[in-house]
């Protein structure tokens, strides 16, 4: 599975990608919001930081505008994935700029019949948003299952499961076990995902053990 950075943080994402663990990168109004920053700077800066997907979302709702401001973020770099919300009018701009070659990120998806839609209209991602169905007494998990079967079952379906809003280390190995192509997160979560108390205990006593020999490696 690989690994998106869900933030508009470029000091974050510069630094996680000297690790080689990101694959891509997330963005949205709320993350581009909090820098402060014109979007098309921030986009700019992030898709030269690293050289996977970075996705850049509309803030129109209707159709036209979905357009015009999808073909405008897909200015900024080539690695730019313009995103959409799962709506009737974001399925239609979708697929117009999913003909025009463009990559794009169905986003906000709540259901496995938004994410069949998100695959006719030719996405090259779909974002369940598995955090915000748990918030609400639902499995979002499930709905990434329902999702997997639904792509295995229809070949001609090239639309990556790109698990969004993820909160926790455990949340990101359910992701990968429901089938998940892809799980996005914030820098902490990724960073997370390397630890383990019983890690930490072990080396500490690893380390013990070596100081009492009284050697040096070099």
């Amino acid at each position: 599975m690989k690994f998106f950075v869900d933030t508009a943080d470029i000091a974050e994402i510069r630094e996680l990608a000297t690790a080689g663990v990101v694959d891509g990168v997330t963005t949205n109004p709320s993350l581009i919001a909090k820098t402060g920053r014109p979007i098309r700077e921030v986009v700019k800066e992030i898709c030269e930081a690293i050289e996977g997907p970075v996705s850049a979302e509309v803030t129109a709702t209707e159709f036209d505008g979905m357009i015009a401001e999808g073909e405008q973020l897909a200015s900024i770099a080539a690695n730019v994935a313009v995103k959409v919300p799962s709506t009737w009018d974001g399925f239609r701009a979708c697929r117009a700029l999913s003909e025009r070659g463009l990559e794009v990120n169905v986003t906000l998806c709540f259901s496995a019949n938004q994410a069949l839609f998100a695959a006719k209209a030719g996405a090259a991602y779909i974002s369940p948003f598995v955090g915000r169905l748990d918030d609400i007494g639902l499995d979002g998990m499930e709905v990434v299952r329902e999702i997997r079967a639904i792509y295995d079952n229809d070949k001609s379906f090239n639309t990556q499961i790109l698990a969004s809003s993820i909160r926790t280390p455990r949340a990101v190995t359910k992701a990968a076990m429901a089938g998940a192509d892809i799980a996005t997160v914030p820098p902490a979560v990724l960073r997370n995902l390397a630890k383990h108390p019983l890690t930490e205990k072990g080396l500490v006593s690893f380390l013990a053990d070596w100081g009492r020999t009284g050697q040096a490696i070099l």
